[in-house]
């Protein structure tokens, strides 16, 4: 999982509220546990006017031209700022991949579905709840300024706008470092990979019948 330290990029905004998983990534692009692939189908439905399949070639879509994610203003955005209850419906992990695999790595609203929520930390994204007056505002100044970008600091954990006004914002500890050193759950378990082996030794040692057992 790539680290996040600082993250610059242009905001791109996502004006709609309960947003569900099944709208961000559509059920029948299910079918993968790859984590690859996912973010060329992100908003498949309201991104393109055809229906998709997986396999499909983008190339050969119709793309919506009043989608946001198709404007060319915003194309290369890697924040994105969104309203209430974003990420809501089923717990599919497909949501923050395709999200990240289009190019994301951060996500604002006022709040967050807790299953998404959490997932996202899991896969190197980072959601951050805001008040809806400070969303709003930031929807607008998105909206007044081609090319806005922000400033995510999550060492100190502000939120650094164009003129360098600061907004803090809170994420918990324990996630705060899972993302700085780049840690997903498999990273965390392998910090510890010499006393896994040692462990693993020493109880082959005592009871060699397990590897009998583990090997058929």
């Amino acid at each position: 999982m790539d680290k996040f330290t600082v993250h610059k990029g242009v905001v791109v905004p996502m004006d709609r509220e309960n947003v569900d998983t099944d709208a961000i990534i559509p059920k029948q692009f299910l079918k993968s546990i790859r984590k690859t692939g996912f973010g060329p189908n992100l908003f498949d439905e309201w991104r393109y006017l055809d229906p998709g399949e997986p396999g499909q070639d983008p190339a050969s879509r119709k793309p919506n031209p009043d989608f946001v994610l198709n404007q060319p203003r915003y194309q290369g955005a890697s924040i994105m700022i969104a309203r209430k209850n974003f990420g809501c419906g089923s717990s599919r992990e497909h949501a923050p991949w395709a999200i990240v695999q289009w190019g994301v790595r951060a996500l604002i609203a006022p709040s967050f579905a807790d299953i998404f929520f959490n997932n996202c930390f899991k896969n190197g994204l980072l959601p951050i709840a805001l008040p809806e007056a400070i969303v709003a505002r930031l929807f607008d100044e998105v909206a007044a300024f081609p090319g806005y970008s922000l400033t995510v600091d999550l060492e100190r954990q502000v939120i650094v706008r164009p003129r360098g006004e600061e907004i803090p914002f809170d994420v918990q500890a324990f996630r705060k470092y899972c993302l700085i050193n780049g840690f997903d759950d498999i990273g965390l378990t392998l910090r510890h990979a010499d006393k896994i082996r040692s462990f693993e030794a020493q109880r082959l040692a005592t009871k060699p019948w397990l590897a009998r057992t583990l090997h058929g």
